[in-house]
């Protein structure tokens, strides 16, 4: 199967430190794709890589069928690259900064009057395009900094934590944009310190730390990776507490009493039927149920079952220690 990304036992060093270390990353066309990880994991190692900013040091990678060393150029041709700050000039409005930049990617003025009208349309900044972006909220000038990355439309779109400092409202917002890039064919590969964001965004997700793999999948996959639903089980006191733990014990499922909450976490498919089976259990013993809550895994709770750490995050302009400024740029 032909991939539109892919990165094939990948590696780079900066001085003695091995920053990737033989990564695999396969992203399939018009599909959107999160690298996770925590401070210093090569997230952004592995974008800039992809996006010619950096050589690697062995391996493969390849972009929209285009090798990143062997021919460069027609990797940037295929690729647009959004980093964590919004990159617009605030002196300018909206329809300019889009005029301007169909005008640097050789678009006809015509063209590029066009084409400016057409995505501040997309994005739902017609409204605001003669006002200059000074004026505009966070989530407006991140709308507009990734439909500036859109004026030609490449087949690949790196984001680099689209959404960082924005409020919820803005974030949704901007996640929308993504959808649609995605449903329209665009293949999207993104870094996000939003563990929410990749969960609701991503089609697979990748997990690094310390340059490597250590796990790849579906948010419901990795979510898995470290159990299934649990149901919380509150009592109505100590002693109601002390009755019931025995009995759940007796199921052979290993289940863990919280004192503290006068509760006891008992794993489950999450179905009605097990549910109804516990407070069944119980009830059948005299011991009652004052309420329950049902907890599902979270992508934070898969990140510090794998790599024993919070997730932080770099921005895309910053060189890991030791690294050289890259020798070349990416052309929106």
């Amino acid at each position: 199967m032909a991939y539109t990304v892919e990165l094939e036992s990948v590696t780079k060093r900066f001085g003695g430190i091995a920053v990737l270390d033989g990564v695999d990353l396969r992203v399939d066309r018009g599909s959107v794709a999160a690298l996770l990880g925590p401070n210093g994991a090569g997230k952004t190692t592995a974008v800039k890589v992809l996006s010619t900013l950096l050589r690697p040091d062995g391996g493969r990678a390849v972009v929209a069928g285009h090798d990143v060393v062997s021919a460069p150029a027609a990797v940037r041709r295929s690729i647009s690259l959004t980093g964590q700050y919004a990159a617009v000039d605030e002196m300018l409005t909206g329809r300019e900064n889009l005029v301007l930049m169909g005008r640097l990617r050789h678009l006809t003025r015509a063209a590029a009057r066009a084409r400016a009208d057409e995505l501040l349309d997309r994005f739902e900044l017609a409204a605001a395009g003669g006002r200059r972006v000074s004026t505009y909220s966070g989530g407006m000038a991140r709308r507009l900094d990734i439909a500036l990355s859109l004026v030609v439309e490449p087949r690949v779109l790196f984001l680099d934590e689209p959404t960082t400092g924005l409020d919820p409202r803005s974030r949704r917002d901007v996640w929308g944009s993504i959808g649609e890039l995605a449903a329209a064919g665009v293949t999207v590969l993104l870094t996000t310190q939003y563990l929410e964001e990749a969960d609701r965004l991503a089609d697979r997700i990748t997990v690094l730390n310390g340059g490597r793999v250590v796990a790849e999948g579906t948010a419901e996959q990795l979510k898995a990776r470290i159990g299934g639903e649990t149901a919380q089980l509150f009592l109505p006191d100590a002693g109601t507490l002390a009755r019931a733990v025995p009995l759940l014990a007796a199921t052979a499922v290993p289940i863990r009493e919280d004192a503290e909450t006068l509760s006891v976490h008992v794993p489950t498919d999450g179905s009605a039927a097990a549910v109804r089976d516990l407070l069944g259990l119980l009830h059948a013993r005299g011991v009652e149920v004052e309420r329950l809550a049902l907890h599902r895994p979270t992508l934070d709770e898969v990140f510090l079952a794998l790599t024993e750490q919070p997730l932080t995050e770099q921005p895309l302009t910053e060189q890991p220690q030791g690294g050289q400024p890259p020798a070349v740029a990416v052309t929106r």
